[in-house]
């Protein structure tokens, strides 16, 4: 058995989830949600928890009924607590800011990159530097985040550029020959 799968799903107050064929969909005091689910994977509604069944042993049907269940899991938090991914801007004139549903940032090329925010997210900038993603969808939250990201990964030499926070950035020495000369 998937041990992730065959955990059940608490509900919290205020939370319904309903099934439609293979759709899931979950709402809760943040907005609704709704997925498309694995044909085979059975989905259980019983008072205040979902559980999921699967109808065999095969590998490919255990890894979705895991997915299943993660799926489901993060619908069900996100609906009651949003999910936030946090970025840093490191670097000498490197700064964000938003106007209206667009993030204007500034990352040391010759124009400014204006992203739109996707409906559904919340992006905040605190002190120019510190831009945070907050959502219900976990995927889409993440995903938005990604796309800022490699915008300008952060480069391993001075380590400017848009990275997670506490994202831990390899560092390289620079050129070893530049003090040795003449």
């Amino acid at each position: 058995m998937s041990r992730v799968g065959k955990k059940p799903i608490a509900l919290a107050s205020g939370v319904s989830v309903e099934q439609k064929g293979d759709e899931v969909h979950v709402k809760g005091p943040k907005g609704k949600l709704s997925a498309t689910l694995p044909s085979n994977i059975k989905v259980k509604v019983e008072g205040s928890q979902i559980s999921f069944e699967r109808p065999d042993e095969r590998k490919p049907t255990r890894a979705l009924h895991g997915l299943a269940r993660a799926l489901v899991a993060n619908m069900v938090q996100g609906v009651v607590t949003p999910f936030v991914k946090t970025l840093e801007i490191q670097g000498v004139g490197y700064r964000a800011d938003v106007s209206g549903k667009t993030l204007n940032l500034q990352l040391g090329f010759s124009h400014p990159v204006a992203i739109p925010i996707p409906q559904g997210l919340e992006v905040a900038v605190e002190r120019n530097v510190l831009i945070s993603v907050t959502g219900i969808d976990r995927q889409q939250v993440g995903q938005f985040a990604a796309d800022l990201r490699s915008i300008r990964p952060p480069e391993p030499y001075k380590g400017k550029g848009i990275r997670y926070e506490n994202e831990q950035v390899r560092r390289k020495v620079g050129k070893a020959g530049a003090s040795a000369g003449a």
